[in-house]
């Protein structure tokens, strides 16, 4: 599937210092660059360091009072939707370091906690088709509320409430893999299909000896995603992490199906 991606944003900084920047389309497999262009316009400095697991880039860069940045790519996303039904999952002292660490308790995906949820309800259940199941309950039984959490809500937060936005939802899919022994990441990604359009945060699981990319709001599917990074949970994931506070003048995204 082919697409386009363009991105506006404007913040305010509260005082001059660095920012980091996760926003454009990986060079990862699955997925075909054919141009890409960003612009901040003038800053203090500039550099690209790699992103989690090398896949993409993290943008540095130290700003006088704002950041603004236009940013637009068109890509071909070649990866086709993984078969949950077909895919194994892999035993702990067989798998990579790679994934290892994605089995790991993070900040916002508190695997420790949901051990016996997740035995008592899935138990029955192993590997793609484990995965699959606890993709749809998440689907099913939270609601897509915008503005009712905050930055430091946490999965457990999230399965109390029951509601939250995309990045809610990965959290608790994380840590529900994570408790069933499955690595499990999250991942920033571009769909045209999410409604409203915005940087969008799914799951990626370790299955038969790769990742695959799953969706627990139901908005997007692997073969309509254009990957920008992934990492244990939204702190390396965030399109945008200043070190002063910064105030929201303007964001688009405007991501569109062309083929």
């Amino acid at each position: 599937m082919r697409m386009t991606i363009d991105v506006d944003l404007e913040y305010r900084l509260q005082a001059p210092g660095p920012a980091l920047l996760v926003i454009e389309a990986a060079g990862a497999m699955g997925q075909e660059l054919h141009r890409s262009s960003i612009d901040f316009g003038p800053v203090e400095r500039f550099a690209r360091v790699p992103a989690e697991e090398g896949i993409g880039e993290r943008i540095v860069l130290r700003a006088a009072d704002q950041i603004s940045c236009r940013y637009s790519a068109e890509l071909t996303v070649t990866r086709e939707r993984p078969d949950f039904d077909r895919l194994d999952a892999v035993e702990v002292d067989e798998m990579p370091g790679d994934a290892l660490r994605y089995l790991l308790p993070s900040r916002y995906s508190q695997a420790e906690c949901f051990a016996n949820f997740v035995a008592s309800r899935f138990g029955d259940i192993d590997g793609g088709p484990k995965v699959a199941a606890m993709r749809d309950w998440i689907e099913q039984r939270l609601d897509y509320v915008a503005g009712v959490s905050t930055g430091s809500t946490t999965a457990v937060d999230t399965f109390v409430d029951r509601r939250g936005v995309c990045r809610d939802y990965a959290h608790l899919m994380v840590a529900f893999c994570r408790a069933a022994q499955i690595p499990a990441r999250i991942a920033s990604v571009y769909a045209p299909s999410v409604d409203p359009q915005d940087f969008h945060a799914v799951v990626e699981v370790y299955l038969d000896g790769a990742w695959h990319l799953t969706d627990p709001t139901g908005m997007a599917t692997a073969e309509t995603m254009a990957l920008i990074a992934v990492g244990r949970d939204a702190t390396d994931v965030a399109f945008l992490t200043t070190f002063s506070a910064a105030e929201l003048e303007r964001q688009t995204v405007d991501v569109r199906r062309i083929e």
